[in-house]
Protein backbone atom coordinates (compact mmCIF):
# COMPACT_ATOMS: atom_id res chain seq x y z
CA UNK A 1 0.00 0.00 0.00
CA UNK A 2 1.33 3.36 -0.98
CA UNK A 3 1.65 6.42 1.21
CA UNK A 4 -1.00 8.30 -0.81
CA UNK A 5 -3.48 5.49 -0.19
CA UNK A 6 -2.79 5.63 3.53
CA UNK A 7 -3.39 9.42 3.65
CA UNK A 8 -6.60 9.36 1.70
CA UNK A 9 -8.87 8.62 4.69
CA UNK A 10 -7.41 11.58 6.48
CA UNK A 11 -7.93 13.80 3.50
CA UNK A 12 -11.44 12.50 3.21
CA UNK A 13 -12.07 13.28 6.81
CA UNK A 14 -10.58 16.73 6.36
CA UNK A 15 -12.74 17.38 3.37
CA UNK A 16 -15.79 16.28 5.27
CA UNK A 17 -14.81 18.55 8.14
CA UNK A 18 -14.36 21.52 5.78
CA UNK A 19 -17.64 20.70 4.11
CA UNK A 20 -19.40 20.61 7.49
CA UNK A 21 -17.90 23.93 8.43
CA UNK A 22 -18.98 25.36 5.11
CA UNK A 23 -22.49 24.06 5.62
CA UNK A 24 -22.62 25.48 9.10
CA UNK A 25 -21.34 28.82 7.80
CA UNK A 26 -24.01 28.81 5.15
CA UNK A 27 -26.62 27.96 7.76
CA UNK A 28 -25.36 30.77 9.99
CA UNK A 29 -25.42 33.19 7.07
CA UNK A 30 -28.93 32.15 6.17
CA UNK A 31 -29.99 32.55 9.79
CA UNK A 32 -28.42 36.01 9.95
CA UNK A 33 -30.08 36.99 6.69
CA UNK A 34 -33.39 35.73 8.02
CA UNK A 35 -32.92 37.68 11.24
CA UNK A 36 -32.04 40.82 9.28
CA UNK A 37 -35.05 40.25 7.04
CA UNK A 38 -37.28 39.81 10.08
CA UNK A 39 -35.82 42.97 11.62
CA UNK A 40 -36.44 44.90 8.40
CA UNK A 41 -39.97 43.61 8.22
CA UNK A 42 -40.49 44.55 11.85
CA UNK A 43 -39.09 48.05 11.23
CA UNK A 44 -41.30 48.41 8.15
CA UNK A 45 -44.37 47.34 10.13
CA UNK A 46 -43.47 49.75 12.93
CA UNK A 47 -42.97 52.51 10.36
CA UNK A 48 -46.29 51.70 8.75
CA UNK A 49 -48.01 51.79 12.12
CA UNK A 50 -46.40 55.14 12.93
CA UNK A 51 -47.46 56.52 9.53
CA UNK A 52 -51.00 55.22 10.07
CA UNK A 53 -51.15 56.88 13.48
CA UNK A 54 -49.81 60.12 12.03
CA UNK A 55 -52.37 60.04 9.21
CA UNK A 56 -55.16 59.35 11.66
CA UNK A 57 -53.90 62.21 13.84
CA UNK A 58 -53.84 64.55 10.83
CA UNK A 59 -57.33 63.46 9.86
CA UNK A 60 -58.52 64.04 13.40
CA UNK A 61 -56.85 67.44 13.45
CA UNK A 62 -58.41 68.25 10.10
CA UNK A 63 -61.82 67.19 11.34
CA UNK A 64 -61.30 69.24 14.51
CA UNK A 65 -60.37 72.32 12.48
CA UNK A 66 -63.39 71.81 10.25
CA UNK A 67 -65.67 71.52 13.26
CA UNK A 68 -64.18 74.71 14.77
CA UNK A 69 -64.65 76.51 11.45
CA UNK A 70 -68.25 75.38 11.21
CA UNK A 71 -68.94 76.50 14.77
CA UNK A 72 -67.31 79.87 14.04
CA UNK A 73 -69.42 80.29 10.90
CA UNK A 74 -72.58 79.47 12.86
CA UNK A 75 -71.64 81.99 15.55
CA UNK A 76 -70.97 84.69 12.94
CA UNK A 77 -74.30 83.95 11.24
CA UNK A 78 -76.07 84.29 14.58
CA UNK A 79 -74.26 87.59 15.27
CA UNK A 80 -75.19 88.87 11.80
CA UNK A 81 -78.83 87.92 12.30
CA UNK A 82 -78.84 89.66 15.68
CA UNK A 83 -77.29 92.82 14.21
CA UNK A 84 -79.83 92.85 11.36
CA UNK A 85 -82.68 92.47 13.83
CA UNK A 86 -81.25 95.26 16.00
CA UNK A 87 -80.86 97.52 12.94
CA UNK A 88 -84.47 96.91 11.87
CA UNK A 89 -85.72 97.66 15.37
CA UNK A 90 -83.68 100.87 15.62
CA UNK A 91 -84.82 101.95 12.16
CA UNK A 92 -88.46 101.38 13.10
CA UNK A 93 -88.02 103.21 16.41
CA UNK A 94 -86.35 106.17 14.69
CA UNK A 95 -89.12 106.35 12.10
CA UNK A 96 -91.73 106.35 14.86
CA UNK A 97 -89.76 109.01 16.77
CA UNK A 98 -89.53 111.21 13.65
CA UNK A 99 -93.27 110.94 13.00
CA UNK A 100 -94.09 111.61 16.66
CA UNK A 101 -91.84 114.69 16.87
CA UNK A 102 -93.23 116.04 13.60
CA UNK A 103 -96.77 115.61 14.89
CA UNK A 104 -95.87 117.27 18.20
CA UNK A 105 -94.24 120.15 16.35
CA UNK A 106 -97.33 120.72 14.22
CA UNK A 107 -99.54 120.58 17.30
CA UNK A 108 -97.21 123.00 19.12
CA UNK A 109 -97.41 125.50 16.26
CA UNK A 110 -101.17 125.20 16.19
CA UNK A 111 -101.48 125.59 19.94
CA UNK A 112 -99.07 128.57 19.94
CA UNK A 113 -101.19 130.31 17.32
CA UNK A 114 -104.29 129.47 19.32
CA UNK A 115 -102.83 131.05 22.46
CA UNK A 116 -101.90 134.26 20.62
CA UNK A 117 -105.33 134.57 19.06
CA UNK A 118 -107.00 133.94 22.40
CA UNK A 119 -104.99 136.74 24.02
CA UNK A 120 -105.69 139.19 21.20
CA UNK A 121 -109.47 138.72 21.35
CA UNK A 122 -109.91 141.19 24.29
CA UNK A 123 -108.22 143.88 22.17
CA UNK A 124 -110.72 143.15 19.42
CA UNK A 125 -113.53 143.51 21.96
CA UNK A 126 -112.21 146.93 23.02
CA UNK A 127 -112.08 148.14 19.43
CA UNK A 128 -115.70 147.12 18.92
CA UNK A 129 -116.74 149.01 22.05
CA UNK A 130 -114.84 152.08 20.84
CA UNK A 131 -116.55 151.95 17.45
CA UNK A 132 -119.97 151.67 19.08
CA UNK A 133 -119.20 154.64 21.33
CA UNK A 134 -118.15 156.79 18.37
CA UNK A 135 -121.65 156.63 16.88
CA UNK A 136 -123.28 158.33 19.87
CA UNK A 137 -120.40 159.93 21.79
CA UNK A 138 -120.23 163.70 22.14
CA UNK A 139 -117.20 163.77 24.44
CA UNK A 140 -114.26 163.61 22.03
CA UNK A 141 -111.52 163.77 24.73
CA UNK A 142 -113.04 160.75 26.49
CA UNK A 143 -113.18 158.87 23.19
CA UNK A 144 -109.56 159.75 22.55
CA UNK A 145 -108.57 158.38 25.95
CA UNK A 146 -110.43 155.17 25.23
CA UNK A 147 -108.55 154.67 21.96
CA UNK A 148 -105.23 155.34 23.73
CA UNK A 149 -106.17 152.73 26.32
CA UNK A 150 -106.82 150.15 23.62
CA UNK A 151 -103.49 151.00 21.97
CA UNK A 152 -101.68 150.62 25.29
CA UNK A 153 -103.32 147.24 25.94
CA UNK A 154 -102.37 146.00 22.49
CA UNK A 155 -98.78 147.19 22.93
CA UNK A 156 -98.54 145.38 26.26
CA UNK A 157 -99.85 142.27 24.57
CA UNK A 158 -97.03 142.45 21.97
CA UNK A 159 -94.40 142.95 24.67
CA UNK A 160 -95.70 139.95 26.62
CA UNK A 161 -95.25 137.82 23.49
CA UNK A 162 -91.64 138.93 22.89
CA UNK A 163 -92.34 141.69 20.36
CA UNK A 164 -90.49 144.94 21.02
CA UNK A 165 -90.26 148.22 19.13
CA UNK A 166 -86.84 149.22 17.76
CA UNK A 167 -85.90 152.64 19.08
CA UNK A 168 -84.18 154.50 16.24
CA UNK A 169 -85.03 158.21 16.35
CA UNK A 170 -81.95 160.45 16.84
CA UNK A 171 -79.65 157.39 16.95
CA UNK A 172 -76.66 156.64 14.72
CA UNK A 173 -77.74 155.09 11.45
CA UNK A 174 -77.05 151.33 11.49
CA UNK A 175 -77.61 149.59 8.12
CA UNK A 176 -77.64 146.21 9.89
CA UNK A 177 -80.95 146.94 11.62
CA UNK A 178 -82.28 150.03 9.82
CA UNK A 179 -83.43 150.76 6.28
CA UNK A 180 -82.69 154.24 4.93
CA UNK A 181 -85.49 155.56 2.73
CA UNK A 182 -83.87 158.89 1.93
CA UNK A 183 -81.36 161.45 3.12
CA UNK A 184 -82.00 165.10 3.96
CA UNK A 185 -79.85 167.94 5.22
CA UNK A 186 -79.44 167.58 8.94
CA UNK A 187 -81.38 170.21 10.92
CA UNK A 188 -78.45 170.36 13.35
CA UNK A 189 -74.77 169.50 13.22
CA UNK A 190 -75.16 166.83 15.92
CA UNK A 191 -77.77 165.01 13.77
CA UNK A 192 -75.41 164.38 10.84
CA UNK A 193 -75.28 160.63 10.11
CA UNK A 194 -78.18 160.05 12.48
CA UNK A 195 -81.85 159.16 12.07
CA UNK A 196 -83.90 162.36 11.93
CA UNK A 197 -87.27 160.73 11.21
CA UNK A 198 -88.93 157.30 11.30
CA UNK A 199 -91.43 156.62 8.55
CA UNK A 200 -92.29 153.08 9.65
CA UNK A 201 -91.43 151.49 12.98
CA UNK A 202 -89.42 148.30 13.20
CA UNK A 203 -89.90 145.40 15.61
CA UNK A 204 -87.95 142.45 17.03
CA UNK A 205 -89.26 139.10 18.16
CA UNK A 206 -87.10 137.62 20.92
CA UNK A 207 -84.14 139.80 19.86
CA UNK A 208 -84.59 138.86 16.18
CA UNK A 209 -85.56 141.62 13.73
CA UNK A 210 -88.91 140.76 12.14
CA UNK A 211 -89.36 144.17 10.49
CA UNK A 212 -86.70 146.77 9.79
CA UNK A 213 -87.57 150.39 10.56
CA UNK A 214 -87.71 152.74 7.54
CA UNK A 215 -85.90 155.93 8.46
CA UNK A 216 -84.66 159.25 7.11
CA UNK A 217 -80.97 159.96 7.64
CA UNK A 218 -79.49 163.46 8.10
CA UNK A 219 -76.40 164.51 6.17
Amino acid sequence: MSKEEKDSPKEEKSRQSRAGKHDRAEECGQAEEKNRSDECMTEEKVGEKVEDKAKRGEENNGNGKTDDGNRRIEEMEKELAGMNDKYLRLSAEFDNYRKRTLKERIELIKSAGEQILTKILPVMDNFERALNSMESADDVPALREGVKLIYSNFKDFLVCNGVKEIECLHTDFDPEVQEAVTKIPAPAKELKGKVVDCIQKGYTLNEKVIRFPKVVVGE
